[in-house]
């Protein structure tokens, strides 16, 4: 029996002599069906896109944290015990630390006594100072309800822009705890966070000063303007003495990076340029440095004074 075939000498299950189709094709042919075209719109984006999309979308998940050195952890004991999860510590640290074993055996927390060297390990450093816990990170406010909770009359907080060594974090934590700063402003794609080598260097300051993460610079600047804030901008030369303003009761201070400094559109855009006097025989002074500076003499100015009037 000869072989009925199609005008064009094509066969009934395959196409075009030298042009093979795959088994999808040739099903398609048997059960009389076109291919259905496929809109362009319909197509999934590559896969990076999808998984950077559902990673936008998600929310963060919050990771545990190794804080280590005794003020550092005993400040957090002391603000935010639910935090805490696991403890690492010397035998020789016992005494300083009985209230936080005390409450891992009533929470049933695990907490372990380890060599220096399993400390270092844990911690990545060798001036964990005899304890390590494994903790939670505290919540960062937003700026509206941050705003919205301040009391009345002075505060000062601190912007850090582009600032992102853990030691110069820490130091300026210290320093904002010693003098009353009310919070730290970062802005909305800042990565800076408190790491365990911040929380060591802050010696417990960390866990005085809340951490408020800020929207659009421009939005950010205006809620400011409308709680009766004045921002000042740190800068290396154009802006006035220190010790020659008056700085008001209501003041967020505006630090940069040690190399880059203040983003020049913040700078522009702040109340006043404030400039540290000195010998000169240095071009400035660190970021953590210059902002202790400052915050001495807002505090003298507003807090200071105030306390010796009558």
């Amino acid at each position: 029996m000869s072989e009925r075939k199609p005008p064009g000498g094509e066969s009934l299950y395959r196409g075009p002599a030298g042009k093979p189709r795959d088994k999808r094709e040739r099903e398609r042919d048997r059960q009389g069906r076109a291919p259905a075209a496929t809109a362009p719109a319909d197509r999934r984006p590559p896969l990076r896109e999808r998984v950077e999309a559902t990673a936008d979308a998600a929310p963060r998940v919050p990771q545990e944290q190794r804080i280590y050195g005794l003020n550092a952890c005993l400040a957090l004991f002391a603000q935010r015990p639910e935090s805490l999860r696991k403890v690492w510590l010397l035998e020789s640290r016992i005494p300083k630390l009985k209230a936080v074993l005390a409450y891992c055996v009533k929470q049933r927390l695990g907490y372990t006594i380890v060599e220096n060297e399993d400390l270092e390990k844990l911690s990545g450093s060798a001036h964990h100072e005899g304890v390590v816990f494994g903790a939670m990170p505290s919540d960062e406010q937003n700026l509206s309800h941050w705003l919205r909770d301040l009391p009345k009359g002075p505060a000062i907080a601190i912007w850090l822009d582009g600032v992102g060594n853990p030691h110069n974090l820490g130091a300026i934590l210290r320093s904002a705890a010693h003098f009353g700063v009310s919070a730290l402003l970062l802005p909305k794609d800042s990565t800076l966070h408190l790491s365990g080598a911040a929380a060591r260097v802050a010696e417990g300051g960390a866990e005085a000063v809340p951490m408020v993460r800020l929207g659009r610079s421009d939005n950010s600047l205006a809620q400011l303007a409308s709680a009766g804030f004045a921002v000042a901008a740190t800068v290396v030369r154009g802006g006035q003495s220190l010790y020659a303003t008056t700085l008001p009761e209501r003041l967020v201070l505006l630090m940069g990076a040690e190399q880059a400094g203040v983003d020049p559109a913040l700078a522009q855009a702040s109340s006043f340029k404030l400039a540290i006097p000195g010998s000169g025989a240095v071009e400035s002074l660190n970021v953590a440095s210059a902002t202790s500076v400052v915050l001495g003499e807002w505090w003298r100015q507003n807090v200071a004074t105030a306390k010796k009037s009558p």
